[in-house]
């Protein structure tokens, strides 16, 4: 593993984990208990994940971003008894350690990993690696079962956080490669048989998104489990020149990132000065979390050519589901396809008839999680039985083809409905980020007093790049149906996105609310 100045081996990175883990069960954290991870990149936080999983613990994702009041719900939400937390974070953990069940264990990892953290910080805790080097690094724990539980806590797009649980086994090959990565073979089905998996050498992974995020934990995993290397990105923000100089120095051969939010800036990155860095060690790259556009894909084909681009649909009810990109449209959206594992359900729970429009619900069976903690109905309402099988419903819409293959339409909680017709937001961000001078795009409904609602977007252009609503209409217009072209556009200095690169849709309708009100007002009612 590569984290900054530090570099660890298998073994080091299995004592340090070791030592961490033998202290969480001295302080009594043992099965089933809780422990937050408040941490950015780095060796910290796979040793803390690591460090649960010996001693049979749930390591819990913490957004670094939340102040006081929100990490307060989640700690209590995620009932903690202990909380990994890095100094710059600190404060804000300090103000809201009454909302743990209880404090079992709270270390402190300094920011410049030297385990000096400073007291001029209201840091709680323990120093993090002053507690390492006080503890044993050998093994010794009791046997772990399949049923151990992983815990994944997810924003989404709209409401409060919620914790998703797999089961170890479901979790493993659902969205962890299953013994199998790179997809050379068949799954594994015994851990005696893993070994036998190990590339040599082997692969090169740059983790882009913060492991806050899903897709961080499953990209290091997978690649753990297949005997790579895992370079993170330190520091908690993202930089788009930071991850061409690791490329570059790691020669790293797959990076995984979270969409355009993230794509835009790197490929910015390469063509103000395409020579700078040796990129040839890169030989993949894709998008878990959110879909690369048409123009993305198009930019990546111009700027890294020969390169494999993957969108890696999922989310944290499904882990990893794949898609296929269709023939013929290389740099189209991916899609799905009807098979034991995944379908599209109706409003009856029954499967979309393949050819008929209708759409529905896209479903996902097989290695699924148990549901969300603490939260019976929303696991009633989002795992359900049908035709003998339980099925996860993530809450994404979609539609099945004639010969079964599935178009996801986009959340519909996110649905805008304008003059009886559905809008989904993704179709119209995605023909909207085609044009030169658009950086970003929110798509959100405000309310209409002939429509119900009217299709507004929320841009932030280029500098000096903004252009007006009859472009961008016009613009659109040879790609969306009339009703889909956005009848509103407000401009903004920059999209609000969390670290990992997930859209802030309520942020966004407050604002073009807030805008349509005051033009509304200065128009006299009218």
């Amino acid at each position: 593993m590569v984290a900054g100045r530090r570099r660890l081996t298998y073994a080091e990175l299995d004592d340090r984990s070791n030592r961490l883990a033998h202290h969480l069960a001295r302080t009594g954290i043992g099965p089933g208990d809780r422990v937050g991870l408040q941490l950015a990149n780095g060796s910290e936080y796979l040793e803390g994940m690591l460090a649960c999983f010996k001693i049979r613990a749930v390591p819990v994702n913490i957004n670094y971003q939340y102040v006081a009041t929100e990490l307060r719900y989640l700690y209590a939400d995620a009932g903690l008894v202990g909380l990994v937390v890095h100094e710059q974070f600190s404060p804000a953990a300090a103000d809201a350690l009454d909302g743990m069940a209880e404090q079992r264990a709270v270390l402190c990892v300094a920011q410049s990993g030297t385990g000096n953290v400073r007291a001029s910080l209201p840091s709680p805790g323990d120093d993090y690696e002053q507690t390492l080097a006080g503890a044993p690094g050998g093994r010794g724990f009791p046997a772990r079962s399949a049923d151990d539980l992983y815990c994944v806590y997810t924003g989404g797009t709209t409401g409060m956080p919620k914790g998703v649980l797999w089961r170890h086994d479901d979790i493993f090959f659902a969205a962890m490669g299953g013994g199998d990565p790179l997809s050379l073979g068949d799954l594994i089905t015994a851990p005696e048989e893993l070994p036998g998996r190990v590339l040599r050498p082997g692969i090169v992974a740059l983790a882009i998104p913060p492991f806050i995020h899903a897709s961080g934990h499953w990209l290091a995993f997978s690649n753990m489990f297949g005997g790579g290397t895992v370079v993170t990105l330190p520091g908690g923000h993202f930089d788009a020149e930071e991850v061409w100089r690791l490329v570059e120095a790691e020669r790293v051969n797959a990076i995984v990132l979270v969409g355009d939010a993230m794509a835009r800036p790197l490929l910015d990155a390469l063509a103000a000065d395409p020579g700078r860095h040796d990129l040839s060690s890169l030989m993949a790259g894709g998008s878990g979390g959110a879909v690369l556009s048409p123009s993305t894909k198009h930019r990546l084909a111009e700027l890294l050519p020969g390169r494999i681009v993957a969108d890696l649909f999922g989310s944290s009810e499904t882990g990893q589901v794949g898609g296929e990109q269709v023939a013929g449209d290389p740099f189209g959206a991916p899609r799905l396809r009807v098979d034991d594992r995944t379908n599209v359900l109706d409003d009856s729970l029954q499967p979309v008839t393949p050819g008929s429009r209708v759409v529905g619900r896209l479903a996902r069976s097989g290695h699924v999680p148990l549901g969300y903690l603490g939260d019976p109905v929303k696991t009633a309402a989002t795992f359900v039985e049908a035709g003998g099988r339980r099925w996860s419903l993530p809450g994404d819409m979609a539609t099945v083809a004639a010969d079964g293959v599935i178009t996801v339409l986009g959340r519909g909680t996110l649905s805008i409905r304008t003059g009886g017709e559905k809008v989904f937001p993704d179709e119209v961000e995605a023909a909207m980020k085609g044009h030169p001078d658009v950086v970003d795009v929110l798509v959100v409904g405000v309310p209409d007093d002939r429509f119900g609602q009217h299709v507004c977007a929320v841009v932030q252009f280029r500098p000096g790049g903004a252009v007006g609503l009859v472009e961008l209409q016009e613009f659109c217009r040879g790609v969306l149906a009339g009703y889909k072209i956005p009848r509103q556009v407000v401009a903004v200095e920059a999209i609000v996105r969390s670290p990992s690169g997930k859209a802030d849709y309520p942020w966004a309708a407050r604002h073009a609310q807030r805008v349509s009100s005051a033009e509304l007002g200065e128009r006299g009612g009218s």
